[in-house]
């Protein structure tokens, strides 16, 4: 039994702008069909005494300390700008 109508998958594909053939439609209905199942069987177990998580490993902060430290010197970084004026970068105007 399929868990999707044909005209279901259709809808979905419009509304997702794929130009499918009969043959990709059938494909897709069988597919989403067996995915719709799955999720049956999965509702089928009883989840009462889990614990809700929003990552199955334990997460911790990777990153590393922030360290003041002196910036570069305004002359150093202006050094390879190709238009400046006085201690600031000069870009071309992007809005008329």
């Amino acid at each position: 039994m399929q868990k999707i109508q044909l005209q279901e998958v259709e809808h979905i594909a419009r509304l997702s702008r794929l130009a499918l053939s009969p043959q990709q439609l059938q494909l897709f209905q069988g597919q989403l069909s067996k995915i719709l199942q799955y999720m049956d069987k999965l509702n089928e177990l009883d989840t009462s005494a889990v614990e809700p998580t929003s990552h199955v490993l334990q997460l911790k902060n990777v990153f590393r300390e922030d360290v003041l430290r002196p910036s570069l010197p305004a002359e150093q970084m202006l050094s390879n700008c190709p238009d400046r004026k006085d201690n600031f970068y000069r870009v071309p105007r992007i809005i008329e």
